[in-house]
C-alpha cells in the first residue's frame, strides 16, 4: 500500500452561492482525493489583484495516497464540475471555485505543471490564516518558518473576517463509533491488510496485523506442505490467540475501535485444508478451548475475489515463498470461509465482492466498501 500523505489545500469562491460551492468542493475532495482530517473556519477576504466580489476562503488537511500530480488532476476535475474554467491567460478573475495545493508534507517540487509549496502562499493572508488555524506549528520546508510566524510577517495586510457558519466534514457520515472490533478477512491476496490499514488510518482505530512474516514455518510449508502443515498451523494458532487476547482485551482508550486484518476462526479454516483428519481433529479441540476466551468482532468483513484475481495479486506482491500457491489451494480456502460464514446465521457478517474493484487506486471503490460495512 502506498504511504499516506498529508496535503494542505486552499479553497476559495467569489461567485454565486459561495458557501455552497465550498461545501460541494469539500465533498468532492473527500470522494476523489482522500479523507479530510480538518477543515478550517471560513473567512471572508477581499479580491486580490482585480476588482471583484469578496471571496470566501478556507483550508483543508487531507490524507491521501495519491501522488501530487494525480491530486492536481482530481482538483481540475472538481473545478470543472463546479463550472470553473482554467486557461493560461486567465490571470486574476472571479471564479466559482479555486483549489490550490499548498503543501504535501515537506515535499519540495518545481515543475511546469506544479510547484510545491505554493510559491505565493506566504504573501497571501487568506491562505495563511486558515492553514495556521489547522496547523500552527507546521514548518514551511523552504522558508523554515512555521505558519504563525509567516502569518505575523506577511506583507499582505488585507482584512480577513471569520464567518460564523462552518463547513461540514463529509467523512463524519461514516460513523464507526459504535463498533469496538472489526475483523477484515479474505483469501490470500484479497487485500485485507490494505483495507484494514486504510480504515485504521482514516478512523483513528487501533490496527492489528497478522504477524505472518515472523513465522519460520511458512516458507517451509510452501516447499513441503505435508511435513510442515501441523507445526505451521499450531504456531499460527498460538500467535493469533496471544495477539488478539493482548491487543483487544487491553483496549486503547485513545482509539475509537480495533481493526484487525484477520479473525481467530481463520486458524480453523486453514487447518481444515492443510491438515490430515487425525491432526485436524486434535487441532480443532485445542482451537475451541482457546477460542472461547476471545472477543467476537462487531462486524466480520469477508473480501471475496475470484481465484484468477487472487493469483494476480499474489504475483504482484512478489513473495518468493508464495510462488508455488495453486489455484486449487485458493479455491479450497475460499470454500472453507464460505462454509464458515453460512453456518453463522449472523447479520454482522458482510460478504463484499471486490473482484472488479481496486479500492487502493480508486477511492470510489473504497467508499463503496465503507457503505457496505456500515449498512
Amino acid at each position: 500500500m502506498k504511504p499516506i500523505q498529508h496535503i494542505y489545500l486552499s479553497l476559495g469562491s467569489n461567485q454565486g452561492n459561495k458557501f455552497e460551492y465550498l461545501q460541494t468542493a469539500v465533498n468532492a475532495i473527500f470522494r476523489q482525493i482522500g479523507s479530510i482530517q480538518k477543515i478550517s473556519s471560513v473567512y471572508e477576504t477581499p479580491a486580490m489583484g482585480f476588482n471583484g466580489d469578496d471571496f470566501l476562503n478556507c483550508a483543508v488537511e487531507v490524507h491521501s495516497t495519491l501522488s501530487p500530480s494525480k491530486v492536481l488532476q482530481e482538483i481540475h476535475k472538481i473545478e470543472k464540475k463546479l463550472d470553473r474554467v482554467r486557461n493560461a491567460s486567465e490571470g486574476y478573475a472571479s471564479r466559482t471555485i479555486d483549489i490550490d495545493i499548498i503543501f504535501v508534507d515537506a515535499l519540495v517540487k518545481d515543475s511546469k505543471a506544479l510547484t510545491i509549496p505554493h510559491p505565493e502562499m506566504h504573501h497571501r493572508r487568506f491562505v495563511l490564516q486558515p492553514i495556521a488555524e489547522l496547523s500552527a506549528d507546521f514548518e514551511h520546508p523552504i522558508l523554515k518558518k512555521n505558519m504563525v510566524r509567516l502569518l505575523a510577517e506577511t506583507d499582505d495586510k488585507s482584512t480577513v473576517v471569520k464567518q460564523s457558519k462552518w463547513l461540514r466534514n463529509p467523512g463524519k457520515y461514516y460513523d464507526f463509533s459504535k463498533l469496538n472490533y472489526i475483523a477484515i478477512e479474505g483469501n490470500i491476496g484479497a487485500g485485507k491488510t490494505s483495507l484494514a490499514t486504510q480504515l485504521a488510518t482514516d478512523f483513528n482505530a487501533k490496527l492489528i496485523l497478522e504477524r505472518f512474516k515472523d513465522n519460520p514455518f511458512l516458507p517451509k510449508f510452501y516447499e513441503e506442505p505435508g511435513r510442515y502443515a501441523f507445526p505451521l498451523e499450531m504456531s499460527f494458532l498460538a500467535d493469533r490467540y496471544q495477539q488478539l487476547l493482548d491487543d483487544i482485551k487491553q483496549f486503547d482508550l485513545f482509539n475509537d475501535c480495533v481493526i484487525a486484518d484477520y479473525d481467530a476462526y481463520k486458524s480453523l479454516i486453514f487447518a481444515k485444508v492443510t491438515l490430515q483428519d487425525e491432526e485436524f481433529n486434535l487441532y480443532k479441540k485445542l482451537f475451541h478451548l482457546m477460542h472461547k476466551e476471545l472477543p467476537k468482532p462487531d462486524v466480520y468483513v469477508y473480501l471475496y475475489q475470484n481465484t484468477e484475481r487472487l493469483l494476480e495479486n499474489i504475483k504482484k506482491r512478489g513473495r518468493g515463498y508464495e510462488k508455488s500457491i495453486q489455484a486449487s489451494y485458493l479455491q479450497k480456502i475460499n470454500e472453507g470461509y464460505l462454509e464458515f460464514i453460512k453456518g453463522q446465521h449472523n447479520d454482522t457478517i458482510k460478504i463484499i465482492d471486490i473482484s472488479e474493484m481496486d479500492f487502493v487506486k480508486n477511492r470510489s471503490d473504497y467508499l463503496s466498501i465503507l457503505d457496505e460495512i456500515l449498512t
